[in-house]
């Protein structure tokens, strides 16, 4: 740190705050992890509220992360010829105007782009406040990398807990407020982000280490794409990612059943703010000793624990069982993220932004567009099998003669979009009257359209009893298939950390250079 103050001091003495840009650094990111955190509590907001089926939820419970790809990969790379300093103001309006969007939205299309929104705040934050860390603490990269990230579970902690607690309030009490409950989850995030925009303001950020060094723009993505190294770990960034982010995402509504003993509504967002505080205090702690350690070493022993304490996540049954295998599983995905940027930062220091960019652009992009969304159909294919034929069948029945009526007998306002689930469970109820068989992931959706418009009714609470067994199921046997990657990574690890073992041990890789003011600020 005094070696990086001398650095700066010598090219302009009072022109970069180091500290100040860590502190800003680390607000901007906890706005990225609270989003996170409410939009998981939400998932099942998202189906009741609007009645969607767990596929269109894992859609927009997706695109709040992959439409972080979209800023990381196009303002990564470019980070030095914007300027972070643009580059945060950008983020910071995105964090105003995404949940904005959400909070008033009046179904999937706004619901789909505010979380877009977000997650192009969020894909920003990631590509400029990673290089900045790297370049303000040029020898200690992974370790304050590690720090800097203990604010994603630290984030989604502070989410997650304001969101159950929100939740459970009584419902009463809301009916004098002009929002609705998770309209104020949703509002959580704008906090951090005026946070930050202060901390930010007026303040001049350093050229990243790779123009310090003197290295061209070409020589970046020379040493990047070309770069075994790099494309291995690129190919892992997809499977760490989604085996930490693809299951927190999902996992309030998949543990809501067996958390259910604790009390309260969406109780299973408590297995993520306990094992996002565990994540947050290891890496807190094991800040100032990460880097005595072999990261290819780490990332090995992370995916044996991580694969193990997921699969065993599926099988427990009560309070001590679910949290011995949270605590495995989380103890495993700490270190993911952080020390696979780190890797690339010291193993190909070349790649620069453009590398740490690639990277969590990558596994963001996965676990949105892939391993989020898939979890959902998988929930949805697999739950299908749990719904008897005959009751479901009933339940169709008397949804499609009950909608009708009432539509008739409310006002407009408050029955929503009513006309689209009568001609869904029309569509099912013909469906089912001609094979005998129930059309998957439809008739899950027009048993959530019944329960949402017709909540006081037999039939509504009817439909409701229906969903939830079989979305319990099914979001068990799509956890399952997460954990079975962890198979990969376990040897492709293995070997990383037996090939530097047989050539003398881990090395770092080091292009140069202090921090100097960056002129684009």
């Amino acid at each position: 740190m005094n070696a990086l103050k001398n650095s700066s001091a010598a090219n302009n003495p009072s022109s970069i705050h180091p500290d100040r840009l860590f502190l800003g650094s680390c607000f901007a990111l906890i706005s990225t992890s609270v989003a996170f955190g409410v939009v998981t509590s939400m998932m099942g907001d998202f189906k009741t509220v609007f009645a969607l089926s767990n596929t269109e939820a894992g859609l927009i419970g997706g695109a709040a992360l992959w439409g972080f790809t979209i800023t990381i990969f196009i303002f990564g790379p470019l980070c030095d010829a914007i300027g972070m300093k643009k580059l945060m103001r950008f983020s910071m309006i995105c964090h105003l105007v995404g949940p904005l969007l959400m909070i008033f939205a009046q179904g999937f299309s706004t619901l789909f782009a505010g979380a877009l929104i977000i997650a192009l705040a969020n894909g920003t934050v990631e590509a400029v406040c990673n290089p900045l860390v790297t370049t303000i603490y040029p020898e200690r990269k992974t370790q304050k990398l590690n720090q800097f990230h203990v604010w994603f579970p630290g984030g989604i902690v502070i989410g997650g807990l304001l969101a159950f607690g929100i939740d459970n309030i009584d419902a009463a009490r809301w009916e004098a407020l002009p929002l609705a409950s998770w309209q104020v989850k949703l509002s959580l995030v704008l906090i951090p982000t005026l946070i930050y925009g202060v901390l930010f303001s007026g303040q001049n950020f350093p050229a990243t280490e790779r123009v310090q060094s003197g290295l061209s723009f070409g020589e970046m993505v020379k040493a990047t794409l070309l770069r075994p190294l790099f494309l291995l770990l690129f190919f892992c960034m997809s499977l760490t990612a989604s085996l930490e982010l693809g299951p927190g995402r999902w996992m309030g509504e998949v543990m809501g059943t067996v958390m259910s003993q604790f009390g309260g509504t969406n109780s299973g967002i408590l297995v993520l703010v306990y094992g996002s505080g565990l994540m947050a205090i290891l890496r807190f702690f094991a800040g100032p000793v990460i880097h005595r350690l072999s990261p290819t070493g780490l990332l090995a022993c992370s995916a044996i624990l991580a694969g193990l304490g997921l699969m065993v996540l599926t099988y427990a049954q009560g309070a001590l069982a679910i949290f011995v295998a949270a605590t495995v599983f989380y103890v495993g995905v700490c270190y993911f993220w952080p020390t696979m940027l780190g890797v690339a930062s010291e193993r190909v220091p070349k790649g620069g932004a453009l590398a740490l960019g690639l990277l969590g652009g990558w596994g963001m992009a996965v676990v949105g567009l892939i391993t989020v969304p898939v979890m959902g159909l998988i929930t949805d294919i697999y739950g299908h099998e749990k719904l008897p034929v005959q009751e479901t069948t009933i339940c169709i029945q008397e949804g499609a003669a009950l909608l009708p009526k009432i539509k008739q007998n409310e006002p407009g306002d408050a029955v929503g979009n009513i006309d689209e689930t009568i001609a869904l469970v029309n569509e099912v109820n013909s469906a089912v009257t001609a094979s005998g068989a129930l059309p998957k992931i439809s008739t899950s959706k027009a048993l959530r359209g019944i329960a949402l418009y017709a909540p006081e009714t037999e039939t509504g609470a009817n439909a409701q009893s229906l969903i939830k067994p079989a979305d319990d199921y099914g979001g068990i046997i799509s956890f399952r298939w997460v954990a079975a990657t962890s198979l990969i990574l376990i040897m492709v690890f293995g070997i990383l950390y037996l090939s530097d073992r047989a050539k003398g041990g881990y090395r770092v890789e080091k292009i140069g250079g202090g921090p100097t003011a960056d002129p684009d600020a």
